[in-house]
């Protein structure tokens, strides 16, 4: 086919907890040329499983998958249900590793106070575990801020009960056969280098890319950098 649009890939993006487009806002843009890009939303549902089943009933046949944290979970439970689909996989500061029991009680602690009709979004106390310090007081830590206003309680408890019920993912590592992509942030705080090398290790031939000056968010954080891995990873 001759036409340029049919050459394109599909490119689906992930997004994290409390996060929306806004996310890949300048991967969108940097990659249009190469990719069909969609954002999935994940904000209806509160099981991975549900919200993997809603993204493939809306996906294209096959596609280079791409998540974030949260989006992460969401990807290796879509590699659970239609491996077959994926054509690649990226995966950027996340974990294949459930919860620990200190993690687990601070996001239900979070999930208590909604209860009482509180909902503070990401705070400025919370804004240091997400981004670099250099990101805190700017325009990043703002508009993570706002999105996750946008995103808002509901969805916020939804997307908490699943990430905290998500299974254990170590075990789907070996089975995993198609061009990888690791990102992590030197600095992540919530998702460390750590848990990028152990899935890069249980990953055959997969690439890890580590991002200095760079926290939890590095497609807001780094978003140059970020596009030119993902640029590379779909050119292979």
């Amino acid at each position: 086919m001759s036409d340029r649009q049919d050459e394109k890939q599909a490119l689906l993006l992930l997004p994290g907890l409390l996060c929306d487009e806004r996310l890949w806002r300048d991967q969108i843009r940097d990659l249009s040329d190469l990719a069909d890009i969609r954002v999935a939303d994940l904000t209806q549902d509160d099981s991975v499983a549900a919200m993997a089943a809603r993204v493939l009933a809306a996906a294209p046949p096959r596609f280079a998958l791409a998540g974030l944290s949260m989006g992460g979970y969401v990807a290796f439970e879509i590699l659970r249900q239609q491996p077959e689909r994926v054509s690649k996989l990226a995966l950027l500061d996340t974990s294949a590793v459930p919860d620990s029991p200190l993690r687990a009680m601070q996001r239900r602690a979070g999930l208590r106070l909604l209860d009482r009709g509180r909902f503070a979004g990401v705070t400025r106390q919370l804004l240091p575990t997400l981004v670099h310090a250099q990101h805190v007081d700017g325009p990043v830590g703002r508009e993570v801020q706002a999105m996750a206003q946008r995103v808002g309680a509901q969805a916020y408890r939804r997307q908490q009960t699943a990430i905290l019920e998500r299974p254990d993912s170590r075990s789907l590592l070996a089975s995993i056969a198609v061009p990888t992509l690791v990102v992590v942030g030197e600095d992540d705080q919530l998702t460390p280098p750590a848990a990028a090398e152990e899935m890069h290790r249980g990953i055959a031939g997969s690439t890890l890319e580590r991002i200095a000056r760079c926290g939890h968010l590095p497609t807001m954080e780094q978003p140059q950098l970020a596009s030119d891995l993902l640029r590379r990873w779909l050119q292979e």
